[in-house]
């Protein structure tokens, strides 16, 4: 890696770890928020899948101003935003007592005024985190010469903060009797202090297609109208990313339906219990939870070189073939005891992450760069806009029907993205 590659690679690094520390943390709260707030997973379904939604509903509006303002700018609002949010969520408390409104009224259903505001900090969440995906991987394929590497080191950031989030919190709820809005305030630190360094950092951000021929129609971007906006959007869902586009929605569902309520699941499928410690309880489930998410590190990291080595839609086909087969076989595990359940746990972490390297690159194989942000806006539309409905179709399922039935919807949603991918990979061999 030259120079401008380690900058940029060093502050996607950065906000992606951000990005995700704050992302699975929130299942931590869920079992809080369920007791403290007497409710059912369908309705904490329903409100962490609006937060969770914006995360890819703003994302092409993010991938428009990717493409006229830059990535950089998109980096640092996300940084300031996400710390802002956990700042409301850690005063949802005080927020409530001002307003001093006990209960709100939401399609006929009472809903605790402090769960309510924390929907607000939710939303903001959603919205500030919506910011960086395009923004980032743009970053990455049209600022990084060394593609494959960033994307290794890139998703590998991100899965150190995806376990060190809910590890984090886990601790510090431990050490602080489970007060989850201290917690909150104190995890707002680490974004806060990140946009004051990500500032330092130059970067430039189309060093890897600066030398494309045809005058330069690689580096030429940006969106100036609604209508330009809506052409090239239709000429994009009418190629092949369409096919794409339809493989991260399902990957989405699969992630969300499989990863919010797992603490909750690992706690009450009973393969073990919590533990007393000198007064306080530890929550084992939380721990298997971070493990799993750990894991992910090393998928991220063998799926980012493998992007540089083996055609991207094969490593699609092979991961979420895989998906299928874990959803499948996850509550038969159970019945044979800790060793397996917690290998097979260890497997669903690793295909989780592993396939997020093939898709990021997929795109960028499948789309030109002077739209890179705006594909990527609608990648992560896929991801976590349409994916975050699986959060809300997990919580019904554990509401109104059973554990069979989530993981058999699971095993169906990994069968159609392996599917899509499998017709990918035929089409590119025949081509």
């Amino acid at each position: 890696m030259n120079r401008n590659d380690r900058a940029i690679t060093g502050l996607v690094m950065l906000a992606h770890s951000l990005v995700h520390t704050y992302e699975f943390v929130f299942p931590v709260f869920i079992p809080l928020w369920l007791s403290q707030f007497g409710t059912t997973e369908a309705i904490v379904g329903a409100i962490v899948g609006i937060g969770l939604s914006l995360f890819g509903l703003g994302a092409p509006l993010a991938g428009v101003l990717t493409d006229r303002r830059g990535s950089k700018p998109l980096i640092l609002a996300c940084l300031f935003g996400m710390g802002g949010s956990f700042v409301l969520l850690g005063l949802s408390s005080t927020i409530a007592g001002l307003i001093g409104i006990s209960q709100l009224s939401m399609s006929g259903i009472a809903i605790p005024t402090e769960l309510g505001v924390v929907t607000i900090a939710l939303i903001v969440w959603g919205v500030s985190a919506s910011l960086y995906h395009p923004a980032g991987l743009s970053l990455i394929t049209r600022g990084v010469e060394a593609r494959g590497s960033a994307f290794a080191y890139h998703g590998t950031a991100g899965n150190i903060g995806t376990a060190l989030g809910p590890l984090l919190a886990t601790i510090l709820l431990f050490f602080l009797s489970n007060n989850w809005r201290i917690v909150a305030l104190i995890l707002a630190v680490p974004a806060l202090v990140g946009v004051a360094y990500a500032v330092r950092i130059n970067v430039n951000e189309t060093a890897a297609v600066s030398t494309a021929t045809d005058g330069g129609s690689e580096t030429e971007s940006g969106i100036s109208s609604l209508s330009e906006f809506f052409s090239l959007s239709k000429t994009l869902l009418a190629s092949a990313f369409l096919v794409v586009f339809s493989i991260v929605m399902f990957s989405g569902l699969y992630y969300r339906g499989v990863l919010t309520f797992l603490p909750s699941l690992l706690g009450d499928i009973g393969i073990i219990a919590p533990i007393e410690f000198y007064g306080r309880t530890i929550e084992p489930a939380n721990y298997l939870y971070t493990g799993l998410l750990a894991t992910g590190v090393g998928g991220q990291y063998v799926g980012g070189k493998l992007t540089d080595r083996i055609p991207v839609e094969l490593g699609l086909t092979v991961g979420y073939a895989a998906f299928g087969v874990v959803a499948l076989a996850f509550l038969p595990i159970t019945a044979l005891g800790l060793i397996p359940f917690v290998l097979l746990l260890a497997l669903l972490g690793f295909v989780l992450f592993f396939v997020q390297p093939f898709y990021q690159a997929t795109v960028a194989d499948y789309t030109p760069a002077s739209v890179r942000g705006l594909s990527y806006g609608y990648t992560y539309l896929g991801v976590f806009g349409i994916g975050a409905l699986g959060t809300p179709l997990a919580g019904a399922a554990l509401t109104y029907l059973s554990l069979p039935y989530l993981f058999g919807l699971l095993a169906v949603i990994g069968g159609a993205a392996a599917g899509l991918s499998l017709y990918l990979l035929t089409a590119e061999r025949n081509r």
